[in-house]
């Protein structure tokens, strides 16, 4: 059993596309979808972005699982890449109807900071508003970068629930 922590979580809505421009930072930027991605990428991906925030759901699962629901029809993962390296990721949950769940966001360490999160952010938020939904939903919790819920609600999201909860750490 791992370290526990108490966790506050708060659960975020926005109900119309987002209507502000959100300038692209400098650099070589690409967003990219990755299709059915290997297992081992996206524990990459989910690893290293989620290190300092404690993300761990995905960590307890075996590799087949974990195929099982990053590889599900009605899921669609993002890769921001700064001067071809993997800089974030972004993981859109299309399984509700007329709704999008935005279950992972984040960015590497050494890309916060540098306005990429805010640019890649407002990409993902456009490409979930293409589809035909009424309502994208993201939820945050304390051990998260300090800089997401406000950024949530800068670009649009707001509050609509909040809950409390023990989040338990992995031993290493």
């Amino acid at each position: 059993m791992g370290k526990t922590y108490p966790i506050t979580i708060t659960h975020l809505e926005m109900l119309a596309p987002l209507s502000q421009a959100v300038p692209r930072p400098a650099g070589q930027l690409a967003i990219i979808r990755a299709h059915e991605p290997p297992v081992h990428f996206y524990r990459y991906l989910y690893n290293t972005v989620g290190a300092s925030h404690v993300w761990v759901d995905r960590r307890r699962l075996d590799d087949a699982a974990l195929a099982d629901i990053i590889h599900a029809p009605k899921i669609e993962i993002y890769v921001l890449h700064v001067g071809g390296c993997p800089a974030g990721y972004a993981e859109l949950n299309f399984a509700k109807p007329a709704e999008a769940d935005l279950a992972y966001f984040g960015l590497m360490p050494e890309f916060t900071g540098r306005g990429f999160g805010r640019f890649f952010l407002a990409e993902t938020i456009h490409i979930a508003w293409a589809r035909d939904i009424e309502r994208l939903t993201v939820q945050t919790c304390t051990m998260d970068h300090p800089a997401a819920l406000p950024l949530y609600q800068r670009l649009g999201f707001s509050p609509y629930a909040q809950s409390e909860d023990v989040l338990e750490g992995i031993d290493e």
